[in-house]
């Protein structure tokens, strides 16, 4: 699978494709792989608001006076970034030099609608020496490959039992995902209350219900559970909405 790795000083056209002579960008170059973007708020505003249209539809579209071009982007975007400009806000024992408003600048360069088409946001804590030093004792890379093919091979079989196009969860139109993931009574609640505290959009919405329904496939049941639309929502929260939600 392709993997691409553009610097942050990447033009739109670089990315999505354009030119005299329209050629494919990075997001093309990367169609079924991966497209990792680090310096994430680097990128300029445009050419991150640029990724909306393959995120959401799986294609770019360059437009010309007289014609127009489809290049194919079906694309796992992973995306890097610090808190901060200055890289210590959130730090134990560092304050970020600007205080929060470098924090809150630095983060808006993000635009709301694509934030709202990435479904996993992480926050990762700097790794520490005893850290380093401690043995390993996560799963292994192979036993996560193992369960990650299993998942694919039910996702696939129960995709096909509907004749729907899609292969994955991740490619499901919100008909097929609703119909595919519907959650327990408890989920069902979980759900509800979760979307009406947290505003989520109509996009949102289904996109937890895909994340969740993969989960559910990773444990390998075929019920959505509360556990499984519970971490499917901590993942779209940041750690200051996780607080006001609870």
């Amino acid at each position: 699978r392709p993997f691409r790795a553009p610097h942050h000083s990447a033009s739109m056209a670089a990315m999505v494709g354009g030119g005299l002579r329209v050629r494919p960008g990075e997001v093309s170059l990367a169609h079924h792989g991966v497209l990792f973007l680090d310096e994430f708020p680097e990128f300029t505003p445009q050419t991150l608001d640029a990724l909306r249209q393959p995120l959401e539809n799986g294609d770019c579209v360059i437009a010309r006076a007289n014609h127009r071009v489809t290049y194919p982007a079906r694309i796992q975007l992973v995306a890097a970034m610090n808190p901060c400009r200055c890289g210590m806000s959130g730090e134990p024992g560092y304050r970020c030099l600007r205080g929060e408003r470098c924090r809150t600048e630095y983060q808006a360069r993000i635009s709301g609608p694509l934030l709202d088409r990435i479904d996993l946001r992480i926050e990762v804590p700097a790794v520490s020496a005893s850290d380093l030093i401690r043995p390993d004792k996560a799963e292994t890379s192979a036993a996560v490959a193992q369960r990650v093919a299993r998942a694919r091979a039910m996702q696939r079989e129960r995709l096909e039992r509907l004749g729907a196009a899609a292969t994955t969860n991740a490619h499901c139109p919100p008909s097929v995902i609703e119909a595919i993931a519907r959650p327990d009574a408890a989920g069902l609640t979980l759900l509800k209350d979760a979307s009406e505290k947290l505003a989520f959009s109509a996009r949102a919405y289904h996109r937890v219900l895909k994340v969740a329904r993969t989960l559910a496939d990773l444990d390998a049941s075929e019920t959505v559970g509360r556990i499984h639309l519970a971490e499917a929502i901590s993942y779209r929260m940041s750690a200051e909405r996780m607080a006001q939600a609870a």
